[in-house]
């Protein structure tokens, strides 16, 4: 008895890794592709829950931020909880303001940071091994990682504007000024063909062709600018970026970034154009209740009633914009703050697992039903990392966790110790996990 229990563990084992293998049976790549509005894996449609964990390749990285025993454990963990799906940072270029990365993937021009970039190697390597999928953003609208702003630095000498300090209506412009600067892409796209086409040190796969990888990100929030003086320009950009890239890799899916209506002026005929373009494959869009300003985690009991309401109706009216479309449409990036906004591991997260309560019910039902919704990324996965001062300032040396170092951390960081609100992400990703086998004869 006890041998055919072992046998039966093993094959139960060996099914539900096959289930999420990055491989086909054969052992040729398994890519996600599109088909309509769904995403879909060897004739299955594919479903996630997922994260953001910009900060993976830091701290997969043999150098000073690196911690590879670290990031294995929390690819353990993730994929224990049923996370699939990871959003990450493979692009930074070197800035010199307050609050930006301590180290970076380009120090200047064409002057790659071999000891990061094997970071990312070693990532990928070890997601392909769990058959989880990376989304990687390969630019940044903001510029707490270089992004936009440092490459128009970089092409015209400007100095550049801190979109974290005074400055933030002028930095709008300045980054989105990049979009019709032919040198700045130029240098950019030097970087985009040297990624592309870079071979995994540990895999010995060529970036183009790995099935670690489901989809390139043309930059993080790309936004047109504070008005429509950068539009045509904006539209250009991501419609030849995207061409670009589809021409140096044909295996995988390219996308924008974008927040939704938030990020393109709130005006619904921008955000259908950034998305009709035969070269994006499909839509995303983010959800910010705090940074919108529908909510105040210190007046929780006022402002939580509009805050879940506005949000329900964000994400349903890009549903709809999904479907008339005829993409899928990917929730990338959501998350709200620990009760009364404050950043250490052990506070509550009253008011923020209802949130996800209601967010991940959203997403399920909807996705059950056969809308365009793929997936969710929360916002972000800080793991064992954790805030190493009350005030939630970043110092070198510090613990990576899932916020930018320009807000405080712990932030909307999800603590591996926060067992609620795994709880509630667990329930969520064993359900989109088996919609596949329910919906695929709709489809």
């Amino acid at each position: 008895m006890r041998r055919v229990v072992l046998v039966v563990l093993a094959l139960l084992i060996l099914v539900i890794f096959n289930a999420c293998s990055i491989l086909k049976p054969g052992g040729e790549p398994s890519f996600i592709k599109v088909n309509g509005t769904h995403l879909e894996q060897d004739g299955k449609l594919y479903y996630f829950t997922g994260a953001n964990m910009w900060y993976g390749s830091y701290i997969a990285s043999s150098g000073k931020t690196g911690d590879r025993e670290r990031l294995k454990r929390e690819l353990d963990n993730l994929k224990s909880i049923g996370i699939t799906n990871l959003r990450i940072l493979g692009a930074s270029e070197e800035i010199n303001i307050e609050n930006s990365l301590n180290s970076s993937f380009q120090n200047k021009p064409g002057v790659y940071n071999d000891t990061l970039l094997d970071g990312l190697d070693f990532l990928l390597a070890e997601m392909g091994k769990r058959g989880m999928y990376a989304v990687i953003f390969i630019n940044n609208y903001w510029n707490w990682s270089g992004g936009m702003s440092q490459y128009k630095d970089w092409a015209d000498g400007g100095g550049g504007v801190d979109s974290l300090n005074k400055y933030k209506g002028e930095f709008l412009d300045y980054a989105a000024a990049f979009y019709g600067d032919a040198k700045a892409n130029g240098l950019f796209r030097n970087y985009l063909h040297y990624l592309i086409n870079r071979k995994n040190n540990y895999t010995g796969n060529y970036y183009y062709e790995d099935p670690a990888i489901m989809a390139w990100q043309l930059a993080n929030e790309p936004r047109p600018g504070r008005d429509r003086k950068f539009l045509e320009e904006y539209y250009s950009w991501i419609d030849s970026t995207a061409k670009y890239i589809h021409t140096i890799d044909k295996n995988h899916l390219v996308t924008t970034g974008s927040e939704g209506l938030e990020g393109t002026l709130r005006d619904s005929a921008i955000f259908f154009k950034t998305h009709q373009f035969k070269s994006v494959d499909y839509m995303t869009m983010h959800l910010w209740a705090k940074n919108w300003g529908w909510f105040d985690a210190k007046n929780a009991e006022k402002t939580y009633g509009q805050a879940e309401k506005k949000a329900v109706e964000y994400i349903n009216k890009h549903l709809i914009y999904a479907r008339e479309m005829d993409k899928p449409i990917v929730l990338e990036e959501f998350g709200l703050p620990r009760d009364s906004e404050f950043c250490t591991a052990g506070t509550p997260t009253t008011v923020r697992d209802k949130y996800y309560k209601k967010i991940f019910g959203l997403i399920y039902d909807s996705a059950s039903t056969g809308s365009a919704i793929a997936g969710t990324n929360l916002w972000g996965w800080g793991g064992e990392g954790r805030p190493q001062r009350p005030d939630g300032k970043h110092q070198t040396g510090d613990p990576l966790v899932g916020d930018p170092f320009g807000e405080p951390q712990g932030l909307n960081s999800v603590f591996d110790a926060d067992t609620s609100t795994i709880g509630i992400i667990k329930n969520n990703a064993n359900l989109m996990n088996l919609l596949d086998k329910k919906i695929i004869k709709m489809n």
